[in-house]
């Protein structure tokens, strides 16, 4: 038995979940699954991220501005043909942010909960 410590999942807080997880599960084309009574989707080698529906979410304001929601996480994704899917994410309801810092080499959007997030040119 190993000592080290693995990540399990990541818990994404947000006002729906079902729509979250099929918005995830969609733009990333993972596996649907549900851990402890909560949507998930799940990526070929176990990553997962599990959707947690909060009444009182309240979605990060990005850039940041003082006194509002901060985000506090956001993930960057890989992808082969970074166009393609930005088309894609705002098809299943992303929007790109107004204010973009990456250029030719990422891209960030917001998904349906306002969570930021990058799609970045592998």
């Amino acid at each position: 038995m190993s000592n080290e410590i693995r990540l399990a999942d990541l818990v994404v807080d947000c006002p729906d979940a079902i729509k979250l997880s099929q918005f995830y599960h969609e733009l990333l084309g993972w596996k649907t699954t549900e851990l402890f009574g909560n949507p998930a989707v799940v990526s070929e080698n176990g990553v997962m991220l599990v959707f947690v529906q909060e009444d009182d979410y309240v979605p990060p304001v990005w850039p940041e501005v003082e006194g509002r929601q901060q985000k506090q996480v956001h993930f960057d994704f890989l992808v082969s043909d970074l166009n393609t899917m930005i088309t894609k994410a705002e098809a299943l309801g992303a929007r790109k942010a107004d204010t973009q810092f990456g250029g030719s080499q990422f891209v960030t959007l917001f998904d349906p909960a306002g969570h930021p997030f990058c799609l970045v040119q592998a």
